[in-house]
């Protein structure tokens, strides 16, 4: 018969948590505050376009961004 199979898991390991810290450095947070439900209509419109609400979020930034000085050059 077959045995249990067990996580070998045991929680961060110093080198991730250093891993984790280095990787964490490189970024800075925004808030946004929103509604539950815009979030959720952001993260559905992100998941239809194969990506994260993070990802969408920056790009719609960008773009945004692109616009916006087109538009102040004409």
């Amino acid at each position: 018969m077959s045995e249990e199979k067990r996580s070998s898991y045991r929680g961060l390991t110093e080198a991730r948590r250093r891993a984790n810290k280095k990787y964490n450095e490189r970024f800075c947070e925004v808030k946004v505050r929103m509604t539950p439900e815009k979030r959720t209509i952001i993260q559905e419109h992100a998941a239809s376009m194969g990506e994260s609400a993070t990802a969408f979020i920056n790009r719609a930034i960008d773009e945004a961004m692109v616009r916006d000085k087109q538009n102040k050059e004409e």
